[in-house]
């Protein structure tokens, strides 16, 4: 209900008699959640980019990761292009 009076849904004296409420009641509790809604919104901003930072730091880890192991495999391909050239490798490629 103090959600509506903040968006301005329905009025504070509809809201207050719905409620069986007095007036200044409604309006204490929209001035609260009015007072807190920046800090709510700050904290979670706040949680979000620090999983951001989190995926961020895994997925740059993962890449580094993937890295190594292109260039091991380069080496070993080249390894083996190397032995497929040389004259031992066709030796034992014709037994």
């Amino acid at each position: 209900m103090t959600l509506e009076a903040v968006k301005g849904e329905k009025t504070v004296a509809r809201i207050a008699s719905k409620l069986g409420v007095r007036l200044n009641q409604i309006r204490k509790w929209k001035d609260q959640l009015l007072s807190i809604l920046p800090e709510l919104f700050s904290e979670r901003r706040k949680k979000r980019e620090e999983d951001r930072d989190e995926l961020e730091a895994e997925l740059f880890r993962q890449i580094g990761q993937l890295q190594v192991d292109n260039e091991w495999l380069k080496q070993k391909f080249q390894q083996l292009e190397l032995c497929r050239r040389s004259s031992w490798w066709r030796k034992i490629i014709r037994q």
